[in-house]
């Protein structure tokens, strides 16, 4: 007899969870959009002006860089971009379509290197797991300024005194934890020069006004957020963690952080843009540099969905404008 598995817990399209503690994490929403969640193949030869590659640092690190093609006639060092996926903690992956599409981007606009890390996802992995991802690429990158590893596309075009931390959903809560850390260690010769969370997952337990109020999207729904949370949360542990709730009265205080400018991107019609603009006064309050850019009209992670960006001309402006917004952080610092 051949037992079946049940399923557990399921966030709808995209992850099921069994009895026997397995995840499937196959897509089962509208096929239209499947293609999005498409892994993208590494090439090492440019393509529209970006080649990609691969890399292995250890078992528990990948990473995936993006080379922006250059002048051979430049010899300006590129700025580095380490790239922290969102996906509520359990899902995406560093290869998806929808990031290859936005990073290939940015990184052309910018004229950066990009660096995205594949992280472990919950709940198999449960946080502070993801954190601990990023900061061990941010280490990495430092190793390569230490000349204690090599990686040719980054030692040859890198300026790793120009490296900045980027993060969408909830990849923006780990540019906080990551800087966060960061400014407790030792990072020369490299230097971390920015943080750029875009629609971050910052929440409370006390649901906010914008979470009961505004309209849900493709990208976040409040049981998107609800059971994400609870499979990525350290066991018994409530939205007001400090991972989830960086400004909240658990989390350690915002004035003693040593944190590098932030450029924070909110959406104004995003579901939890009030919990963001509380993290926004937070950090103001803390006296710490951060500046605001907000896409009227738009909802969280909008700029992903690539079906919109062809589709509709609001959706494709504004997706130009929170590239410029970042190019220009970038440029600046």
């Amino acid at each position: 007899m051949v037992c079946q598995k049940v399923v557990v817990n399921e966030v709808s399209g995209w992850l099921r969870v069994f009895d026997d503690g397995s995840v499937d994490r196959t897509w089962t929403g509208p096929p239209q959009v499947e293609f999005m969640t498409e892994p993208v193949p590494p090439h090492d030869e440019f393509i529209d002006g970006v080649a990609t590659r691969d890399v292995f640092v250890n078992k528990n690190l990948r990473l995936r860089i993006y080379l922006p093609e250059t002048n051979p006639e430049d010899e300006s060092k590129l700025p580095i971009i380490l790239h922290l996926h969102g996906g509520g903690f359990c899902i995406s992956q560093a290869d998806w379509y929808m990031y290859y599409h936005m990073y290939t981007r940015l990184a052309r606009s910018a004229k950066a290197i990009g660096v995205s890390v594949y992280l472990r996802l919950a709940p198999e992995h449960r946080l502070p797991a993801p954190v601990n991802d990023g900061f061990s690429a941010l280490l990495w990158l430092r190793s390569l300024a230490q000349g204690e590893s090599y990686e040719p596309w980054l030692i040859n075009h890198g300026d790793f005194n120009r490296v900045f931390l980027i993060g969408d959903s909830s990849g923006g809560n780990l540019v906080h934890e990551v800087a966060a850390r960061a400014g407790k260690a030792d990072l020369s010769p490299l230097r971390l020069a920015g943080g750029i969370p875009i629609h971050p997952g910052f929440v409370r337990a006390v649901r906010s006004r914008s979470e009961l109020e505004q309209p849900e999207s493709p990208m976040l729904t409040i049981d998107m957020v609800d059971k994400f949370l609870s499979l990525a949360l350290p066991v018994g542990s409530t939205k007001d963690h400090p991972i989830t709730c960086p400004m909240g009265y658990g989390a350690p205080d915002l004035n003693n952080l040593k944190l590098p400018p932030f450029l924070l991107c909110i959406a104004e019609r995003d579901m939890i843009i009030d919990t963001e603009m509380e993290y926004y006064e937070a950090m103001k309050k803390a006296k710490k540099e951060v500046e605001l850019l907000i896409s009227p009209g738009m909802s969280h992670s909008f700029y992903l969905n690539k079906i919109a960006v062809d589709m509709d001309p609001q959706t494709a402006a504004q997706t130009e404008g929170l590239i410029s917004g970042i190019t220009e952080f970038v440029n600046k610092h």
